[in-house]
């Protein structure tokens, strides 16, 4: 019932702005701790002064185009330092928030709501946005002008289907560890003309905003060419560092050689490549790289793949198993009425990557887990326990039986007619 709720005029606003306190904030001054585990599972305290926060509120506003007429839909969790923009944007300007409730929205629901209180922008984590493009195939899209989504990846065919089904003005990718205030860096795209095109596996994580840098650079922190790949490292408006911990502060917070004198950059950990015309594409994780059977595998690579299938929704690939006998997998989602099969799957990624990049085990589920952020909840991924009935046939001929002998003095494992060498934990340096 709309007169049970709370309101508030502009006259009672103005009455309590002269009752406030005259209170002079310095930018150093700190606004919030927040904790983030990152990519170490160790929680930690990131201190964000007022300075650093308020540019980055006042820059949002202008990339993203709102203004006092906006309404958005908040979906984030508000232990994500991206919720908190969400919020702090549309108040700073004089719009509207409408905060979803506790309990979790299907698809249909969110599209629902996004209708029903006349949604002018939505964010969205990455995994949450593709379920809401999913749900709204076939339909007429909510009159929503602007979808912005972040926290993961958003591969290609994730990215297509959201133009198709949901038809925004624009779309935005956020990106920006919490170290370095919120999505510093935004790469916009307009899916109604030719520069919403993608052509690379992920949306890109695009520029710099505000008074931002961004540097491509290698191991010996020296920039990079233009569409070499590097790891990212971030400067201007960053976060104080680690409350309480200044070890780990000094190891990712560094001196900025490119910078005015004493300003620092931050070490992301992520690796990217930068085109010609500066927007930066994401690659992956630094430390999601492995080694399987004496060859490198980026796993990103391997889930972009599967992403643009047609019958798949979404996609993680990692290396799992025991130190002993380690297999790569992938955990797939079908697309929108798609029924995709282990084996085809493995067909298709043979076409184009070499075997060693085929996971061995590929587990079709009907969804990725989520953490309380939105994120998915790799940890809880697990495979399905596998009892093949063995091959017990032995070698024949007699060039069978010198090769069977040879693997046997070299890898103590007895072969048959159908074991796969490879899939035993060797390798060709062997």
């Amino acid at each position: 019932d709309p007169a049970d709720i709370p309101m508030l005029t502009q006259a009672e606003i103005a009455q309590c702005a002269t009752d406030l306190p005259d209170i002079c904030l310095h930018p150093d001054q700190l606004a919030y701790v927040i904790y983030t585990s990152g990519s170490t599972g160790t929680p930690k305290g990131v201190a964000v002064p007022h300075g650093p926060l308020a540019m980055h509120i006042a820059t949002t506003a202008a990339a993203y185009e709102m203004g006092p007429d906006c309404r958005e839909l908040h979906m984030l969790s508000l232990a994500f330092d991206g919720a908190h923009e969400r919020w702090m944007v549309p108040c700073w300007l004089g719009g509207a928030v409408v905060m979803r409730p506790d309990t979790l929205w299907s698809g249909d629901e969110t599209l629902a709501a996004l209708a029903d209180h006349r949604i002018s922008k939505a964010g969205f984590p990455t995994a949450l946005f593709h379920q809401v493009a999913e749900a709204a195939q076939g339909n007429t899209p909510p009159p929503v002008q602007m979808y912005s989504f972040c926290g993961e990846a958003m591969p290609l065919a994730s990215f297509d289907l959201a133009a198709k089904s949901l038809q925004p003005d624009l779309m935005i990718n956020g990106y920006g560890p919490t170290e370095c205030v919120i999505s510093r860096m935004i790469w916009k795209a307009r899916p109604r003309s030719d520069a919403a095109r993608v052509d690379a596996p992920n949306a890109p994580i695009g520029r710099p905003v505000g008074t931002r840098r961004a540097y491509v650079l290698d191991a010996r922190l020296r920039p990079v060419l233009p569409g070499q790949p590097g790891e990212l490292y971030l400067a201007g408006g960053l976060a104080r560092g680690y409350l309480g911990r200044p070890g780990q502060t000094a190891q990712v917070f560094l001196p900025d050689q490119f910078g005015p004198p004493g300003s620092r950059m931050y070490r992301t950990g992520d690796r990217v490549r930068q085109r010609l015309d500066g927007v930066i594409d994401y690659l992956g994780r630094a430390d999601r790289q492995s080694k399987l059977r004496g060859y490198r595998i980026e796993p990103g690579e391997i889930e972009a793949r599967l992403s643009a299938m047609e019958d798949v929704g979404q996609a993680h690939v990692a290396r799992t198993g025991t130190d002993a006998d380690p297999i790569l997998a992938a955990w797939v989602t079908p697309a929108s009425g798609a029924t995709p099969q282990e084996g085809t799957l493995q067909q298709r990624l043979r076409s184009d990557l070499p075997g060693y990049m085929v996971p061995t085990q590929i587990e079709i589920i009907p969804h990725f887990p989520q953490t309380p952020n939105g994120k998915t909840d790799t940890n809880a991924l697990t495979l399905t326990s596998r009892n093949e009935t063995p091959d017990t046939s032995a070698p024949l001929t007699k060039i069978e039986t010198q090769i069977a002998t040879i693997w046997e003095n070299i890898t103590k494992q007895k072969p048959n007619k159908s074991t796969n060498f490879f899939k035993h934990n060797n390798n060709s340096i062997m």
